[in-house]
């Protein structure tokens, strides 16, 4: 033991040589980091200069006072104030906004249909079963453009002309070959707008947007105290009204001191005037990316709920819990912790399938700012490279989120 103790110590005091940064196992690994390293930064730096010296070639600068030059096209569906000559910055601004609100609702509608597909998928019943197994099989094996495509013809060739309207007098939901249009909540009582500089949200809608926002975290406050008397009584409290209260009352009671009406949609000429429009190119994003991606969410929630042992449902099912209950309260919560990891990925490649939207002339951030902006200005460096920070973003808060919901979710190990 010794003679083993005192050869160490002569190896560990032996002097230090280059050739141990290879041949020592204690400092292999940070040589070969450091050389990849240095490799990776002289292929950048070869890159940026071979980039400097083409653009010089052909006289050009990088720069994005592109952002402030006026954009001189027009974007048909705008959720903030946008003209023609404003500037570019704004319309990619517009872009972006067109951008996320696709990719939320076709998050929220591609999860409901995944959940419920999911759940049928595993039904008793033979016929729903194969059904919704179709319905997978179809959606997975197709490429989502052709999803898009195919509902934007629909909409395009198959839905009647607005003049068809003309004798039906008022309507509500005007489904047409131009878009669908749908009644658009107006106020009696203005709070006016908050100037933010780039946007001017109104006060209206963030003040009720406040009050939602108040109302469901007073109603997780109270099933959270409802689970603590539970746990300390044995006797779940009725929270059916109260939370039907503290749910609608504040909202409701808000909406009319505001004068909440609807604005329905009128034919006017050859078109509608008023209203909200859907355009066929949302529609067929919208409903494309939610049928392809719901497919694969489907797929997760099956494996999801599979991977929950039979013994959870049985012991529902003997404490007297209906299927629905069973697997609404006992199942789903615990195949989250399996499901919410895929699900992140779905979420993401709906964020990035949005670009897709150019095929059908959805004025998403490709075809602003990554298309008709590029075009005009030449600037297809910084363009893209503005573009693919943007994409980078949204990514990694998509992210960030579903990894906090992950960990609020995951099996808890004492």
């Amino acid at each position: 033991m010794s003679t083993l103790t005192l050869t160490d110590k002569k190896a560990t005091e032996r002097a230090f040589s280059l050739g141990m940064l290879l041949h020592d196992k204690r400092y292999r690994s940070y040589t070969i980091q450091i050389i990849a390293l240095m490799c990776l930064m002289l292929a950048a730096a070869w890159l940026l200069d071979n980039t400097v010296r083409n653009l010089a070639a052909l006289g050009k600068d990088f720069s994005f006072s592109f952002l402030w030059s006026a954009a001189g096209y027009d974007i048909n569906q705008h959720p903030i104030a946008y003209d023609s000559q404003m500037s570019h910055g704004r319309a990619a601004l517009v872009g972006l906004l067109n951008t996320l609100v696709l990719a939320v609702l076709a998050c929220i509608t591609a999860t409901a249909i995944g959940v419920v597909v999911g759940v049928l998928r595993l039904s008793n019943n033979w016929l729903v079963s194969r059904l919704m197994g179709g319905y997978i099989e179809l959606f997975r094996n197709i490429p989502a453009l052709l999803c898009i495509l195919v509902i934007g013809a629909v909409m395009a060739q198959s839905m009647p002309a607005p003049s068809s309207y003309r004798d039906a007098g008022d309507t509500a939901i005007a489904v047409t070959n131009r878009g669908i249009y749908i009644p658009e909540p107006l106020f009696q009582h203005d709070l006016g707008r908050l100037d933010l500089g780039i946007v001017q949200p109104s006060l209206n809608v963030l003040v009720v947007l406040a009050v939602v926002l108040l109302s469901l975290w007073a109603d997780r406050l109270l099933r959270r105290r409802a689970g603590q008397v539970q746990s300390s009584t044995g006797k779940r409290p009725i929270l059916w009204w109260k939370r039907l209260i503290i749910l609608l009352g504040p909202t409701a009671l808000l909406l009319e001191a505001l004068g909440l009406q609807l604005g329905y949609p009128q034919l006017r000429g050859f078109n509608f005037q008023g209203g909200l429009q859907l355009g066929n190119a949302l529609i067929a994003m919208w409903v494309g990316l939610s049928l392809y991606t719901g497919a694969f969410i489907a797929e997760i929630v099956r494996s999801g709920i599979q991977s929950i042992t039979r013994g959870q449902t049985e012991a529902a099912h003997a404490l007297g819990l209906r299927p629905g209950r069973t697997m609404r309260l006992v199942v789903l919560p615990q195949a989250l912790r399996v499901i919410v990891p895929p699900l992140t990925s779905q979420y993401l490649d709906i964020t990035k399938q949005t670009s897709l939207g150019l095929a059908v002339g959805y004025m998403d951030l490709r075809s602003t700012l990554g298309g008709i902006t590029i075009n005009q200005t030449g600037r297809e460096l910084e363009g893209i490279l503005l573009m693919m920070l943007i994409y980078l973003v949204m990514s990694l808060l998509i992210s960030g989120a579903m990894n906090l919901y992950n960990n609020h979710v995951k099996l808890q190990v004492r």
